[in-house]
């Protein structure tokens, strides 16, 4: 495929050049040059027109849950709830019971069409069903695999529902990596939830389980309640007592560290740790601001997830970029630079960990053909100097026409190629209503 007359926008070195064209072979970027020359140098390959829109690198999402999505428009029970630890209690936890296997496929369908849609094109998952995990993870590798999308998958391992199910947690992680063998698009990790839904026998077990791996997906100090638990459970705070279970490492994403202190932050460092910030699901939680500055200015990998919101990662970035401001009522913190960094740079480094035989996050001879076209023509200059704060103050989720994963389109002039976005909707609309009856259910004993 010749994708011709598009302006190649690249984050890291920052370039934008028009009059490009891309050459996608083997899912790969074979070539890369301005449109003339390039459609000479391959006069029989399909091409289609990018007419002259931006084209960057597809959107990585480090850290969501696809298996939340059947909480759109629903109500808590009763009261509002006071804080998060009462929001896990009564909308996340009786969720995730709430879940068969259909509802676990179809949860991660109408994530995938709205990541399309958005130009994400590799999602970090973290997944909870827990009546239903035997398998689970092969239901949303499969999905992912019908959508044509790249994925990290695990399974959410707590002690909250019993040592039976903690155990099928385990055992769903252990089975799944090991079956999947190597992919060009699927990629496994090993999931807890947190620290204070996690024994030390379960840690410990965990860790034995994954043992050649070393790979994890944890929460870590989303809220208070996290760090006041360890602290009564062991006597340490949360990061301290996850590194003496030999959790920590440079292949664990440890998720929102919102209240970490200084001498955790140094072990997350030390580590080589992996740390996702999500500021649209910390706003909505009431759980605060992550140090962003601080991470960074510190040597923190810091990369930035959406929690389960929708997978319009740039939303994510004008998040970042507004929260820190006025949390810290300094317009100087999280500078737009640092935010397409974290965003962009990072984000990548961290998907080529479990992708080391890809090239990602850029739009480069030999890099993994993952691109999406925005229909972006600002009325001021666009340079490489002024790109962030263009994605930031100009570019709409509106403006995204087309979606390529591994050479693949999977959205073309906005039309889904992969995925039947109405049967799929139709499908989750006719589930949901038995979904949240088995909520309320479970939310009437939380």
């Amino acid at each position: 495929m010749l994708i011709t007359n598009v302006v190649v926008v690249n984050w890291t070195p920052r370039q934008i050049t028009p009059g490009q064209a891309i050459y996608v072979q083997d899912g790969k970027i074979a070539d890369l040059g301005p449109t003339a020359d390039l459609i000479a140098r391959y006069p029989d390959a399909p091409q289609r027109d990018g007419r002259g829109q931006l084209a960057l690198p597809g959107n990585i999402c480090a850290h969501t849950h696809f298996y939340g999505a059947f909480a759109r428009g629903m109500a808590i029970p009763g009261p509002a709830p006071k804080d998060f630890p009462e929001i896990l209690r009564r909308l996340w936890w009786p969720l995730d019971k709430a879940l068969t296997a259909n509802d676990v496929r179809l949860s991660a369908l109408v994530c995938l069409v709205d990541a399309i849609r958005h130009g994400t094109t590799t999602l970090i998952d973290h997944h909870a069903s827990p009546n239903a995990i035997d398998g689970s993870l092969d239901h949303i590798a499969q999905a992912v695999d019908d959508a044509g999308l790249r994925a990290v998958l695990c399974y959410e391992v707590t002690d909250r529902d019993g040592e039976a199910k903690a155990r099928a947690g385990i055992l769903e992680n252990v089975r799944f990596r090991r079956n999947l063998g190597r992919h060009p698009r699927l990629a496994a990790t090993f999931g807890l939830h947190a620290s204070l839904t996690l024994s030390d026998q379960t840690l410990a077990d965990c860790r034995r389980a994954n043992e050649d791996n070393g790979s994890f997906h944890i929460h870590v100090a989303e809220h208070p309640a996290d760090e006041d638990d360890s602290m009564a459970r062991s006597g340490v705070r949360v990061v301290r007592r996850l590194q003496r279970f030999g959790i920590l490492g440079p292949r664990t994403i440890a998720a929102h560290a919102v209240h970490v202190d200084p001498w955790e932050l140094g072990l997350l460092r030390e580590s080589e740790t992996w740390v996702t910030h999500q500021p649209r699901s910390n706003m909505n939680n009431g759980v605060g601001a992550a140090k962003f500055d601080d991470m960074l200015r510190g040597g923190v990998k810091l990369c930035l997830g959406n929690d389960g919101f929708s997978n319009d990662m740039f939303a994510e970035w004008k998040a970042a970029y507004l929260l820190h401001k006025v949390a810290n009522l300094d317009p100087r913190h999280a500078n737009g630079d640092l935010v397409a960094l974290v965003g962009a740079d990072h984000n990548a480094g961290l998907a080529e960990m479990f992708f080391p035989d890809q090239m990602l996050g850029t739009l480069s001879v030999g890099a993994a053909a993952d691109l999406i076209l925005i229909d972006y023509h600002p009325y001021t200059p666009l340079t490489p100097g002024n790109l962030a704060w263009h994605v930031l103050f100009g570019y709409e989720a509106s403006m995204i026409t087309a979606t390529v994963c591994a050479g693949k389109p999977l959205m073309w002039e906005r039309q889904l190629l992969t995925l039947d976005a109405e049967k799929i909707m139709a499908e989750a609309l006719a589930a949901a209503p038995e979904v949240w009856a088995r909520y309320a259910t479970f939310a009437a004993h939380a």
